[in-house]
């Protein structure tokens, strides 16, 4: 069983693009878990005229930020493979069976995705090309390269990363962690997903971070030592 999770917020513009990507790669007992965050606009609305039994909408009680809510949707997964998803990307069709396929002697993927503009024309780049992405728990802790809504992951690495860390600022690098302590994730260099960039991104793919170095020693070490007990 496949369990899908997505963290909305004021999502409407890109979402039903999304979804029409995801919906037709699963089965009728695989579930698209949504975290709401409070939209505002007609996301929740949206999702609802769709009226597909696989979709579990599970609302924030107050604003738990980006990524409280996808810790919140991956607490109500059942699926043994997770896959996770931004509100305004476009999935491969054959990202779900590619996936999968790796899972069954990985622990988690981290796949390559094109970079498009907000009407979905190329940008003429690639996620791995920008962060000149690699694996390997100090890589990962020093210049992470895993992106959340490139990974799918068997749902053990759950039972290692939940409940998240406090305060933390990123999933993506927690969950990339515990893969790497705990398995044999997999870095696969062909997409399998249209990275949306826009001006509503909650995500970016800067090369160069504009957090100062010294916050973001804090945060590696606040990281690691997390990982530690993990």
């Amino acid at each position: 069983m496949i369990s899908v999770c997505i963290a909305t917020y004021n999502g409407e513009k890109y979402l039903r693009e999304q979804l029409d990507s995801i919906l037709p790669q699963l089965a009728e007992s695989d579930e698209v878990i949504v975290s709401d965050d409070g939209s505002t606009d007609g996301t929740i609305d949206l999702i609802s005229s769709l009226n597909d039994p696989r979709i579990k909408i599970v609302s924030n009680s107050g604003r738990k930020g980006y990524v409280g809510n996808f810790e919140n949707a991956l607490k109500h997964t059942t699926g043994d493979y997770i896959f996770l998803s931004d509100q305004d990307d476009i999935w491969y069709p054959n990202k779900v069976t590619t996936c999968v396929d790796l899972l069954r002697n990985h622990l988690a993927v981290n796949h390559n995705s094109l970079l498009v503009n907000s009407e979905g024309k190329s940008l003429g780049k690639d996620f791995f090309t920008i962060h000149k992405s690699s694996g390997g728990f100090w890589q990962t802790l020093l210049r992470n390269s895993y992106s959340g809504c490139c990974m799918a992951f068997r749902k053990e690495l759950l039972s290692y990363a939940l409940p998240f860390p406090p305060s933390i600022a990123s999933h993506d690098i927690w969950l990339g962690l515990l893969a790497e302590k705990h398995g044999n994730p997999i870095f696969l260099s062909e997409p399998l997903l249209y990275y949306r960039r826009h001006e509503s991104n909650a995500s970016t793919t800067a090369e160069k971070s504009k957090i100062p170095f010294a916050k973001q020693l804090q945060y590696r070490l606040y990281m690691f030592m997390h990982s530690l007990i993990r």
